[in-house]
C-alpha cells in the first residue's frame, strides 16, 4: 500500500481580473442602474467567462476573439438581437476603458453585428396600441368606431373585412347590415 505525501506549498491563484480590467468594468458598469445594469452585467459576464475559457485576458482580447464569442453565441442558437445585444455592450466597454485611457484602441470597434429584423412579430396589440386604435376610429365615421369598438372589446381578429367599412350600416329606423 503506497501513502501519498502532503504537500504544505503554497500554490499562487491568478486574479480574475487584472486592476485596469477591474477598473474598466466596474467604470462602465457605474454609468447604468437597473434593468440596463442587470443586462449589462450578465453580457458582460459571458464575454468575460468565455475569454476565461480560452485563458484570455480581458484587454489581451482582439478583433478575431470578439469575433469568435459572436459565432459561438449564433452556434449555440442565440437570437440575432440578443447577439446584436451583446456585441454593442462589448463595443462599449471597450469604447469606455479606450476613453478612460486604460486601453490603447478598441478590439471592438469594427465588429460585425447580425442584421436585426425590425418588423414586428407580435400577433396582438397591446393596451396602448388599441387605445390608439379606438381613439383614432374614434375620429373617424361612427360606423367604423363601432366596428373597431366591437372587436376590441370582443378580443376579434379581423384580418380582412368581409365588405368594405364604409359600407356598413348601423341599425337605425329600419335600416341596418
Amino acid at each position: 500500500m503506497t501513502t501519498a505525501a502532503r504537500s504544505t506549498a503554497l500554490v499562487m491563484i491568478q486574479p480574475a481580473f487584472t486592476d485596469a480590467e477591474r477598473l474598466a468594468l466596474a467604470g462602465f458598469l457605474a454609468g447604468y442602474r437597473g434593468l440596463t445594469r442587470d443586462a449589462y452585467t450578465l453580457d458582460l459576464r459571458q464575454f468575460t467567462s468565455w475569454c476565461r475559457a480560452r485563458s484570455l485576458n480581458l484587454f489581451a482580447a482582439r478583433h478575431a476573439d470578439i469575433e469568435g464569442f459572436a459565432r459561438d453565441l449564433e452556434a449555440r442558437g442565440r437570437a440575432r438581437a440578443t447577439v446584436t445585444r451583446r456585441l454593442c455592450t462589448i463595443a462599449g466597454f471597450y469604447r469606455y476603458a479606450v476613453e478612460e485611457e486604460l486601453l490603447e484602441h478598441s478590439p471592438a470597434a469594427h465588429v460585425r453585428r447580425p442584421r436585426v429584423d425590425y418588423e414586428s412579430r407580435a400577433v396582438a396589440l397591446d393596451r396602448n396600441e388599441l387605445g390608439a386604435l379606438l381613439v383614432a376610429a374614434g375620429l373617424g365615421p361612427p360606423t367604423e368606431h363601432a366596428l373597431i369598438s366591437l372587436l376590441a372589446l370582443n378580443g376579434l381578429e379581423c384580418r380582412r373585412p368581409l365588405v368594405p367599412i364604409s359600407s356598413i350600416w348601423v341599425w337605425s329606423a329600419g335600416t341596418g347590415l
